[in-house]
């Protein structure tokens, strides 16, 4: 496999790391566990199709790409009234036990090759508690990157009737000068305990030439709700996994995603649930815009398990491609092992509509205005579901930008 970097990595570097950091004993072996599974972990699955192979995660430099001494990033949290909003090395100091607890408990360190990467090398990471019946809004992780690579774990953990939403953005400083590329990982794992609630948006807007591996994974308890919003707009190479465990009676999830490419990107993106209980809900939805020669792939599972009776799950993807050189090819899969399952699962690939088209400008609307607002009224289902008028003032004002 070209993307290993073990051959350059050491456990020394992971001590390095970890000390630098003071972080306890039983942190450093989760650290070294995951470095020790490197050496047999896999890539992640990707979708393949007769004679071709749609992400070729193989040909990652990591050994150029990856500089774990020296991660640097600027990140400004915002919090809300009633929660802790901390950063690791604070969370250490003030909740140990928990981020003992729960550190790896929804989020597998082990799950893939890149997995286990970002577990070994993480620098900066996010702890979001929200206690029991405590409502936040607007709680905000913004991150800029400054280094060549920067490897990110967040964690969210919410009590019984809390409620939270989370704006989550990476960005950059722009193109590295020697065009050999930025990569960015970020692992977040959000435990939501019985009749709690959790949104969790996710804007990615890094340079042209950066590369990104995103896991998003989480476990609703009884009656508790994650939804998660999922925006992807930069990077040449994208892989987006998003992620619900329905593991409690009455659980829901929604997963909303978008992304448009341009020029020469391509984006990866898959969301799956897994209903384990009794009348668990789930929505997928996902839209992309692809112009020039831009590519995408998408995998959408919805599985229902032996004991998931009463269940209700739909999946939505619609890719709407801008012109002859772009790419998409989507897999929605319904796994149902229960009978008492209400489910539906379609994907779309096509043109702008040319009636649509016809229409508007035969009544004195340019092509190009014709086409734009046509793209900003696919995008729409999207901006609805995001509840933070900063997150959707941020979506629409990247979308405007391809446009232009």
């Amino acid at each position: 496999m070209s993307a290993t970097i073990k051959q350059g990595l050491t456990a020394d570097t992971v001590r390095e790391l970890s000390e630098a950091r003071n972080e306890p004993e039983w942190l450093l072996e989760r650290r070294l566990d995951a470095l020790d599974a490197l050496e047999d972990a896999q890539l992640p699955d990707v979708i393949q199709t007769p004679g071709r192979r749609w992400s070729n995660l193989t040909e990652l430099q990591f050994g150029k790409l990856v500089d774990p001494l020296n991660q640097v990033d600027e990140t400004e949290r915002v919090t809300d009234e009633g929660i802790e909003v901390l950063d690791f090395e604070t969370a250490l100091d003030e909740h140990e036990d928990l981020l003992r607890e729960e550190f790896g408990a929804t989020l597998d360190p082990e799950t893939n090759y890149l997995t286990a990467l970002s577990a070994a090398l993480f620098t900066t990471g996010t702890l979001i508690y929200v206690p029991e019946g405590v409502d936040a809004e607007d709680v905000k992780i913004r991150t800029e990157m400054r280094s060549r690579s920067l490897f990110s774990h967040t964690l969210v953990v919410t009590e019984e009737s809390a409620s939270v939403t989370i704006l989550e953005a990476i960005g950059d400083e722009g193109p590295t000068e020697d065009d050999e590329g930025r990569y960015f990982s970020n692992l977040v794992e959000v435990a939501a305990g019985p009749n709690s609630n959790v949104q969790f948006g996710s804007l990615q807007d890094l340079s042209s030439d950066a590369y990104c591996y995103t896991l998003k994974r989480g476990d609703a308890g009884d009656h508790a709700t994650i939804d998660w919003i999922e925006g992807n707009y930069g990077t040449q190479m994208t892989r987006s996994d998003v992620e619900t465990e329905l593991n409690g009676e009455g659980s829901e999830s929604q997963i909303v995603g978008s992304f448009f490419g341009h020029e020469d990107q391509h984006f990866d993106v898959n969301a799956r649930v897994w209903h384990n209980a009794e009348h668990t809900t789930a929505d997928l939805v996902t839209r992309g815009v692809l112009d020039d020669t831009a590519r995408s792939v998408y995998e959408g599972v919805q599985d229902v398990g032996r004991d998931a009776w009463d269940t209700s799950s739909y999946q939505r993807e619609n890719t709407l491609m801008l012109s002859d050189e772009s790419e998409a090819d989507a897999s929605p899969k319904l796994i149902i092992k229960n009978h008492d399952t209400e489910a539906s699962h379609s994907a779309t690939v096509g043109q702008v509509d040319e009636q649509d088209l016809f229409y508007m400008t035969s009544r004195a609307i340019s092509p190009e205005q014709a086409r734009n607002m046509l793209v900003e009224g696919f995008f729409v289902p999207v901006l609805e579901e995001i509840a933070v008028e900063e997150f959707r003032d941020d979506v629409e004002e990247l979308v405007q930008q391809r446009l232009d």
